[in-house]
């Protein structure tokens, strides 16, 4: 019975030890590109690129990985954040949203990605801390 204990507590040892020497602390970053024409989302782990690429292969048309909402300012009728249409590319590393209308000038835009977001890692299961909900990461741009 102690065999067993201690095999179980070394394996739990060696979990935490392995996600604490991992990057999964790292998200990607999310900016407007140097000429602010499109949103370039870099720095996402080998595990989650592998995974879009995978998915981009397969249906890249109906691929919904990023979402783009323009702001309303404060002078808009319109209150609602509307859908900015466009194109996602993979570029390397690093994933890059073209929009059909070029982005405009003062307005703010949220950006929603869930990649490389993770439901819960074994350190979080052991401890009890399992998510409940996937929260999308949200980055405001102002262009």
């Amino acid at each position: 019975m102690f065999k067993c204990f201690f095999k179980y507590q070394a394996v739990i040892a060696v979990a935490i030890f392995a996600l604490s020497c991992s990057n999964t602390n790292n998200r990607p970053i999310i900016k407007f590109s140097g000429d602010s024409s499109s949103i370039i989302i870099k720095n996402i782990d080998e595990a989650s690129l592998l995974q879009v690429k995978n998915a981009y292969q397969t249906s890249a048309d109906t691929l919904n990985l990023v979402s783009v909402l323009i702001k309303p300012g404060d002078l808009d009728s319109i209150q609602d954040e509307l859908e900015v249409p466009g194109k996602i590319k993979i570029l390397g590393d690093s994933l890059v949203f073209n929009p059909d209308q070029p982005f405009l000038k003062g307005k703010g835009y949220l950006v929603e990605s869930y990649i490389g977001i993770k439901f819960a890692t074994v350190g979080d299961l052991i401890m009890g801390k399992g998510k409940q909900n996937l929260k999308a990461q949200r980055q405001t741009l102002k262009r």
